[in-house]
């Protein structure tokens, strides 16, 4: 099934905000440790501290700006889509007896997913019961210190960086560089060689910090199967804003 998505133009004005998992498999899932084999969720997983009334506050003290309330909504609904997929994705529990279990998060390629102000898109074949099960957990442990489920590798906030990144140091080197055709290829050469070494880390940064957050405000009001924007069949997850 082909869950390819790409960001267009659609009916709310903050879809440039929106975020896709259609990206090839570039980076290594988090690993997360923890106690007993059944049951509790792990503990802590980043060193970030995450205030769960941040964004509240934040809107409160702003509310005069347009559009704040929506993304803010839009990076923690962003944020719960990539747990959502990470729930979906996970395939295998290792446990060894008398050490720590570990569990090892397997992304499984065939699910995809687009965030809006409202809720998110999933793309893929899922067993409603199944997704509705994964989207309670994964709302559950990002709030629960899960945070590494928030930044996922597939999505496209990696490729945006990756694309800005390399334009950048392209136009830095053809500037410093001698305007001669040798000197300008070996320069996009290097230019390249740099962005790519580059842009895994800087894109997982930019979700961290910029294009996601933890959904302490968000609720989970339903799960309907519907079109998107562009006629493709989708799962629909609505969610609603809480303080």
């Amino acid at each position: 099934m082909n869950t390819s998505t790409s960001v267009q133009s659609g009916s709310s004005p903050f879809d440039f905000f929106n975020f896709d998992l259609t990206l090839p498999l570039t980076g290594k899932a988090p690993q997360v440790t923890e106690n007993t084999c059944v049951g509790k969720d792990s503990a802590s997983t980043s060193t970030n501290f995450h205030k769960s009334t941040q964004d509240a506050e934040l809107l409160r003290q702003l509310s005069f700006i347009p559009g704040l309330k929506e993304i803010l909504m839009l990076r923690q609904v962003h944020a719960l889509e990539h747990a959502t997929v990470w729930v979906l994705s996970e395939s295998k529990s290792v446990c060894t007896r008398g050490t720590e279990a570990s569990t090892v998060q397997v992304d499984n390629e065939l699910l995809g997913g687009l965030s809006t102000e409202q809720g998110f898109y999933l793309y893929g074949e899922v067993n409603i019961s199944d997704l509705r099960r994964a989207v309670t957990l994964a709302l559950h442990r990002l709030t629960n210190g899960e945070w590494d489920l928030a930044v996922h590798p597939r999505c496209g906030t990696n490729l945006s960086v990756a694309m800005l990144l390399t334009a950048g140091l392209a136009v830095g080197v053809n500037l410093l560089l001698p305007f001669r055709p040798i000197e300008q290829l070996i320069g996009l050469g290097l230019a390249a060689t740099t962005a790519a070494e580059l842009s895994p880390d800087l894109g997982f940064m930019a979700q961290r910090y910029l294009t996601t957050a933890i959904p302490f405000n968000l609720k989970i009001e339903n799960i309907i199967r519907k079109r998107d924007v562009w006629g493709r069949e989708a799962h629909f997850i609505k969610v609603t804003w809480q303080e």
